[in-house]
């Protein structure tokens, strides 16, 4: 297959090793149920509607990048726009066969893709560029253990599917400058079922629920202990986080909040100081009540049906700088300021970028002064 019958493009250690793994935070902080069986997605709109625009920001350098290349590689003498942005993941189970990328009538505005290689075994940073036509036909072979996770960008010539003017008409609701604590979309965006037309609702796990238990951690909810509180609500409300018989105080304003500040302490670990700790963090840890146990055994009842299960479908080691041991109730305290800090930083540079963009009508790398 020559170049000039199947235009492509394989770039490696394109992204860093430090860009995946924010991106793997990101999405592992904030996907819902994709599109596929056993897979899972993160898009740039889905972050702003669940309150958690400033998510946006590592996207914006990447996709400038992977635009500018599409156009030099291709030899583009046209305008040409960002389609769609998004981060999925394959699970065990998942795949897709031969397709083009542009291979339904509504799809027909794609010129241009990028992700992982297909014929190429992929590495942590890679990135493959084709075009969306029958000149690509491509697949995905099923994913028999692990999280695959995918960068996947479509662009079109066609002005009227640019994704940067629909994200900037959200996005100009944002003129807090305080944290933003993040909003769980409906509770059915998060439920797994291994069943896709969701025929058994007995089987399958909350995502949410299921990725802090993967890192040992279980979700005490304050409004479970209001039996009157319907059990889809409790995720939406104030909770705590519990583990090996005891209970971080500090309360988070719902389940997204909280997986986001334990996906955060997962990824900054090695870089957060527990060493000198101070007395009034190491008091937010309790030992916890029979009352309590019971509410959370009665969360997980509901909301993790079947943890061999989520242990299947993300395969996920307990081994190495996974080990979930290793990560503990006070170290999550500390990560909260952190988390924070991060958080606002990112903000800062949204509401910085945000006049510009709405001049421009484009998402794009705003230089600080």
């Amino acid at each position: 297959m020559s170049e000039k019958e199947h235009p492509r493009l394989i770039l490696h250690n394109f992204l860093s090793p430090a860009e995946c793994k924010e991106l793997e935070l990101i999405h592992k902080s904030s996907s819902t149920i994709g599109y596929r069986p056993n897979v899972f997605s993160t898009t740039l709109s889905h972050l702003i509607a669940t309150n958690s625009p400033h998510l946006i920001i590592p996207f914006v350098s990447i996709r400038e990048r992977l635009k500018e290349k599409i156009e030099e590689t291709f030899g583009c003498e046209y305008e040409l726009f960002i389609e769609f942005t998004g981060l999925i993941s394959w699970c065990k189970g998942a795949s897709i066969g031969w397709h083009s990328d542009d291979n339904r009538s509504y799809l027909k505005q794609r010129d241009f893709a990028s992700g992982e290689p297909v014929t190429v075994a992929p590495s942590a940073g890679d990135v493959i560029m084709y075009t969306a036509d029958d000149r690509n036909i491509h697949s995905v072979d099923e994913v028999t253990d692990g999280e695959r996770l995918t960068l996947a960008l479509w662009f079109s010539r066609d002005s009227s599917h640019d994704e940067d003017s629909k994200l900037l008409s959200r996005l100009s609701q944002c003129t807090s400058h305080e944290v933003c604590l993040p909003l769980p979309a409906s509770t059915n965006m998060y439920w797994f079922c291994p069943h896709q037309d969701g025929s058994n609702q007995n089987i399958g796990f909350d995502v949410c629920v299921a990725r802090l238990h993967l890192l040992g951690f279980d979700v005490h909810s304050l409004q479970g202990e209001d039996h009157s509180t319907d059990a889809s609500e409790q995720l939406m409300g104030p909770l705590q986080l519990a583990k090996g018989g005891k209970l971080l105080t500090r309360k988070f304003a719902n389940i997204l909040h909280a997986l986001q500040v334990v996906q955060f302490y997962h990824w900054k670990a090695s870089e957060l100081v527990t060493s000198n700790v101070e007395n009034d963090t190491l008091e937010e840890v309790k030992a916890m009540s029979h009352s309590q146990l019971e509410t959370i055994n009665a969360l997980k009842s509901v909301f993790l049906l079947d943890e061999n299960l989520v242990a299947t479908t993300f395969g996920y080691s307990c081994s190495g700088e996974d080990r979930k041991d290793s990560l503990d109730l006070t170290g999550i305290a500390l990560a909260v300021t952190s988390w924070e800090e991060y958080s606002c930083k990112l903000l800062k540079e949204l509401l910085s970028s945000l006049p510009q963009w709405k001049t421009y009508q484009t998402i794009h790398k705003v230089e600080s002064d």
